[in-house]
């Protein structure tokens, strides 16, 4: 390891990497502190950290909201606008004719995501906006000032949108993902200032929040363990490769395997879900005040079905998941285009007929494993409110859907350093 560390020194083009990245990833963090005038930030922390699904959308943005920063909405939209092009991929077939192309397609698509960004920004800084005013968190901004705060946002979503992908290009790692997670550890200090406070802030301990953060540390830290272990999950399915030997004229096998995570949708059924289960809370707070008492009734209902603090809410926030979960996995993973390629590379899976029957037998497996990792996904989403009601702490909101980001993150980052290193060590020989 200390070798490792000590070639990261002597390689330049790999220092030069690495303090790019860094130094990228300060000038993100110095954005987010720039809070737009107008609000009580302490107000605003509150109100966020009493709801986990805007806690989360904080996260996506890469800490920006909690702050009302000058980028209020992060880099949220541009991973909205990537999963939508995403998905679009699969839907029209001139995107997926395009996806086909090689780096010239993906180059065209990425501009296709960066144009979808800036109006995606506009409507959900005015979305956020209007939302933070129905709560009586910030107040009546004029039109011109709106005019201004939501074009001022669209421009730093933009500019950490490129700083991003100069990371990806020039630094180490994935640098929207690192984005997002300097963003979720720089609220940790606070974090943990706030609980410190509850603890032992009044001179005498209190034992019944102190036994609920030893509790909490048990469950993080075993939540982190579950996570890299659920990452890491593959399952392997033996494939073999003819091959002619030619000095012999006679033919051989290649073996290997077709590795398929249990968690190959990542993230994203998260992000499906919180998209889906935020739409009809927020719809129905405008009609809560409604002149027919049978809306107003209604919407009040909807309300309380949604509220972040029921079990109604945590169901369906679970069962969400876990759909999309399934949706995501059918969309990115397709087990006919996989059977064709084996296919036509000569493989086979030892057992089974080329073609229809691979086919079908990939779809069986990866159907099997789609369900446990549903299950994982649908945990780690739900699992701020499982520690909440076990500990009765509400200052530590570091819930299952950031460790999760940390947790892949961090093996990205690391795989990434690695793969560095080989390549220079080879370019040495």
């Amino acid at each position: 390891m200390l070798s490792s560390i000590k070639k990261i020194f002597v390689l330049r083009d790999l220092r030069r990497r690495i303090l790019l990245t860094i130094i990228l990833l300060i000038i993100v963090r110095f954005i987010t502190q720039i809070p737009i005038p107008g609000i009580t930030r302490e107000t605003l922390q509150e109100f966020f950290s009493q709801n986990q699904i805007l806690g989360l959308l904080d996260i996506f943005s890469g800490g920006t909201l909690s702050n009302f920063s000058i980028g209020l909405m992060g880099v949220g939209p541009y991973i909205t606008a990537s999963i939508i092009l995403q998905l679009l991929t699969f839907i029209i077939p001139s995107l997926d004719e395009l996806n086909k192309e090689g780096e010239q397609g993906k180059h065209k698509i990425n501009q296709y995501t960066r144009m979808l960004t800036v109006p995606l920004s506009l409507i959900q800084s005015f979305s956020m906006i209007a939302l933070l005013k129905s709560q009586d968190i910030i107040g009546q901004f004029s039109s011109f000032q709106l005019i201004n705060v939501l074009l001022i946002s669209t421009a730093v979503t933009i500019i950490m949108m490129w700083m991003g992908e100069i990371i990806s290009e020039e630094g180490i790692g994935n640098g929207i993902s690192l984005i997002i997670t300097v963003g979720i550890l720089g609220g940790i200090p606070e974090q943990i200032g706030n609980t410190t406070a509850i603890v032992f802030g009044s001179g005498e301990v209190d034992t019944t929040k102190l036994y609920g953060l030893i509790v909490f540390g048990f469950i993080a830290i075993a939540t982190i363990i579950f996570i890299v272990l659920m990452n890491e999950a593959i399952r392997k399915i033996p494939i073999s490769y003819a091959r002619k030997i030619q000095s012999r004229s006679s033919r051989g096998l290649i073996d290997t395997y077709l590795p398929m995570k249990i968690n190959t949708a990542g993230v994203i059924p998260i992000i499906f879900a919180l998209s889906v289960i935020v739409f009809p809370g927020l719809l129905a707070n405008f009609f809560t005040k409604a002149q027919s008492p049978i809306i107003a009734n209604f919407a009040k209902m909807i309300v309380k079905f949604f509220d972040p603090n029921s079990f109604s809410y945590g169901a369906t926030y679970f069962i969400l998941v876990v759909a999309f979960t399934f949706f995501y996995t059918s969309i990115v993973f397709q087990p006919k285009q996989v059977a064709e390629n084996l296919q036509k590379q000569g493989g086979f899976i030892p057992g089974i007929r080329p073609g229809k029957e691979t086919e079908n037998y990939i779809d069986k497996i990866i159907k099997r494993i789609t369900f446990p990792g549903s299950l994982f996904l649908g945990v780690i989403a739900i699992l701020p409110f499982i520690i909440q009601s076990f500990t009765g702490i509400t200052t530590l909101v570091l819930g299952g859907t950031s460790l999760l980001i940390l947790v892949s993150v961090v093996f990205e980052t690391s795989n990434q350093l690695k793969a560095h290193l080989i390549t220079r060590q080879y370019d040495a020989y």
